[in-house]
């Protein structure tokens, strides 16, 4: 684990016991899933007692959000921040989708590189969960991930004025979805393992790879729906 802020009031040792539990439930939920994993299966591999559990945590579900949000929430934020920086650069015209592609992909990249964040693990973790179809962590996933998901929906909007909002969302979705398996997949992982950390060539490779195919799906001529048209009914955008 990197070095964690300690919140205000908080003891050192209350913080580590806390850190030792999100660690403990991260590894055992990647393993054996949200349903499949216990409290006391997590608190005994964490060493630390049912109530130290209930007390930082409160129940399962609310413990299950926390091991998402530590990792989530630093990688969202990065992606907006390398959109802010990429806008900045192409002003006062749009970025250009492969722009907005990049910084979709290259935070979760670096996560996936790093162990001390969760690394692969956690976005097998990640996967597990898109796949889960509990309602309260579809629902989490869809709150997590709003804010983000309209930024990047506005950026792409503006490199694509003439494509539907309605199919935009749809496109998005699709986008989202082909990423967590990128990263997330087990075949992508062993892929990512054979190159070389800390080296931004083997990003570049994995983009020049993967931008092409989300590009075409991006830009493809509207399909013959009957509402493909029409603005409104948003499709739900899914994220790694």
């Amino acid at each position: 684990m990197g070095a964690s802020v300690i919140p205000l009031g908080e003891t050192r040792s209350a913080a580590a016991t806390k850190e030792r539990i999100l660690d403990a439930a991260e590894a055992l939920f990647m393993e054996h899933g949200f349903e499949g994993t216990s409290l006391r299966v997590i608190t005994t591999a964490a060493d630390v007692n049912l109530a130290s559990a209930h007390y930082h945590f409160g129940s399962k579900e609310d413990l299950f959000e926390a091991v998402l949000t530590r990792r989530l929430d630093p990688m969202n934020q990065a992606r907006v921040r390398l959109l802010d920086e990429y806008e900045r650069a192409a002003a006062p015209a749009p970025v250009s989708c492969e722009r907005i592609l990049e910084a979709l992909f290259i935070p979760a990249l670096k996560l996936a590189r790093d162990p001390q964040r969760g690394g692969a693990n956690f976005l097998r973790l990640l996967g597990r969960a898109y796949a889960d179809p509990s309602p309260f962590i579809r629902r989490f996933l869809s709150d997590q991930y709003a804010q983000m998901i309209a930024r990047f929906k506005a950026a792409f909007g503006r490199a694509l004025p003439n494509l539907p909002r309605r199919e935009l969302s749809w496109r998005l979705h699709f986008i989202m979805g082909a990423l967590s398996y990128t990263l997330a997949g087990t075949d992508a992982l062993k892929i990512i393992a054979e190159l070389t950390p800390n080296e931004t060539d083997n990003d570049e490779i994995l983009l020049r790879r993967l931008a092409p195919f989300l590009l075409a799906g991006l830009t493809a001529p509207l399909a013959d729906f009957p509402d493909a048209h029409r603005e409104g009914g948003e499709a739900s955008a899914s994220a790694d």
